[in-house]
């Protein structure tokens, strides 16, 4: 390619970043590396109706944790500034009021009450949702149907205004996309949609197309959703600054949820997080989970997003974010809608768990224990406790169940899977194996498990009959690593407390 690869995520402060934003950003990302290109974040504030306080640091938040870090950005910097469309206001005026003189865009001073009465008027079985299009500007108040001084004193004046583009009738509107190939659109289908607003910010699509040119953006990764749009933004390119100088698109397939689109309802409906991250809404103060908070590892959510809708080619699915970049391909991203499997997430999660290094997502998991109570003193012991128990995590919320009988005795035994066998024999063997400790010279878990073995011999008891007593007794159920490592962990004090106090729950089931 003979252009520097730019590519850009332009997301709306409005909200929580979607895991199919971050997709989105994964994808142009990849990209970009994979080309030696850059990667630009620029923020499409122009609405200011839906800006939400605090949602655009969020964002940078949310990729900071994924390790999706811009080459530019607003808080980045770059050669191509302001990264904010609000503070590029003065530069769509000049490229609105150029399409007017071309011809291709006029001047509209319809009121809010005047846009109502058009739709209740042209509203039918067969068009319930009549648009301001072709076959109905003719009839509204703008600068095709106005006497043009009408028009100058109407400007002049400060008369309320927007400008929309003008939809040329029977045209074919087409372009190559990278997923879907060609695509092609009715012009007669295809609304004169609004490219100023009154207070004069630009609509997204007049400022995605000029801000897409002035920073020399080559390739514009967007959702499925936003292919309907792309009539416009051809039509715009074409006028503007030639069809050679548009970038090449890719629509990203949509990932799907049980009931279609993958929504935040479906997260609460189902118990699963959508968003990268927790996001507060100001506005309401509801709360949405997100992965982190629910215990992913970055790791494994770039991983998991990256398959739903693309794949290798390879049986391979575990990637790192370098082998990502290398392996990625546009032409390998499926074109119908990825299904979002969360038993599939939690699976990705428990692999990146087991094969990082504990050290890695400690000060994470740290916290959990610290929201319930527990104080971590020793961290050479906590790493050894967390690498203990890691193949048995599916989430980084998991070390606190399957690690907290390691730093407390268990409030609770489960006691009823081993009661119905046991008998006098049994708790006569952890008397004696309560002394036989009390002598072991050399803690390890090796000592622990002979003595153990030896006793159960001599009182002729089969000591996998003794084992699951004993794994209540120090854990209080059945899960944990080997008993005798827990024991050795735990240490002989420790151990002994604990048989001795489990002895007359037991005993009491006799």
């Amino acid at each position: 390619m003979s252009k520097k690869i730019r590519v850009r995520f332009a997301p709306s402060p409005t909200g929580g970043l979607h895991l199919g934003g971050v997709r989105t950003v994964l994808y142009n990302y990849l990209f970009a590396k994979q080309q030696g290109g850059e990667f630009i974040v620029r923020i499409e504030d122009t609405d200011q109706t839906r800006f939400v306080e605090g949602a655009e640091q969020y964002i940078f938040d949310c990729l900071a944790w994924c390790g999706l870090v811009p080459d530019e950005s607003p808080l980045h910097g770059g050669a191509y500034g302001p990264y904010r469309q609000s503070e590029r206001k003065s530069l769509y005026r000049e490229y609105a009021e150029k399409l007017v003189e071309q011809g291709h865009a006029y001047y509209a001073f319809d009121t809010p009450e005047d846009l109502e009465q058009m739709r209740n008027q042209y509203k039918s079985a067969e068009n319930p949702a009549p648009q301001y299009d072709g076959k109905v500007r003719l009839k509204m108040k703008n600068s095709l149907t106005l006497p043009a001084t009408e028009v100058t004193k109407m400007l002049e004046t400060g008369t309320p205004h927007v400008i929309r583009i003008k939809i040329p009738a029977n045209e074919s509107i087409a372009f190559q996309d990278l997923i879907h190939q060609e695509v092609r659109f009715d012009s007669n289908l295809v609304d004169d949609k609004v490219l100023l607003k009154a207070d004069g910010m630009p609509t997204y699509h007049l400022a995605v197309v000029v801000d897409d040119y002035l920073m020399k953006i080559t390739h514009a990764f967007r959702g499925e959703e936003w292919l309907s749009s792309a009539p416009v933004h051809i039509l715009l390119w074409k006028y503007l600054f030639g069809l050679d100088q548009m970038p090449a698109w890719a629509h990203l397939p949509l990932i799907l949820g049980p009931s279609g689109k993958l929504s935040k309802r479906d997260g609460a409906k189902f118990g699963f997080p959508v968003y990268a991250m927790n996001w507060t809404d100001p506005r309401s103060n509801e709360l949405t989970e997100g992965f982190k908070e629910k215990g992913f590892l970055p790791e494994a959510f770039i991983n998991l997003l990256a398959m739903l809708g693309w794949n290798s080619g390879e049986e391979k699915e575990l990637f790192s974010l370098e082998e990502l970049i290398q392996a990625f391909s546009i032409e390998r991203v499926h074109k119908s809608g990825a299904k979002f499997d969360y038993e599939k997430a939690k699976w990705f999660n428990h692999e990146w768990i087991k094969k990082t290094p504990v050290s890695h997502y400690a000060t994470f998991v740290k916290q959990y224990f610290a929201g319930k109570g527990v104080e971590i003193k020793e961290e050479a012991y906590f790493l050894s406790v967390l690498e203990k128990v890691k193949d048995r995590c599916t989430l980084l919320s998991d070390f606190y169940e399957q690690g907290i009988y390691f730093f407390e005795a268990p409030a609770q035994l489960d006691v009823t899977a081993a009661v119905s066998k046991w008998n006098l024999e049994k708790a006569s063997f952890f008397e004696n194996f309560c002394q036989q400790l009390e002598a072991i010279p050399n803690w390890t878990a090796l000592s622990i498990e002979e003595s153990f073995k030896l006793l159960a011999t001599e009182k002729n008891i089969k000591p996998g009959e003794l084992q699951l007593p004993m794994r209540i007794m120090l854990v209080g159920g059945k899960f944990g690593p080997a008993v005798f490592e827990i024991a050795h962990a735990i240490g002989k004090k420790e151990t002994i407390a604990r048989v001795q106090k489990a002895l007359p729950i037991f005993n009491a089931s006799i």
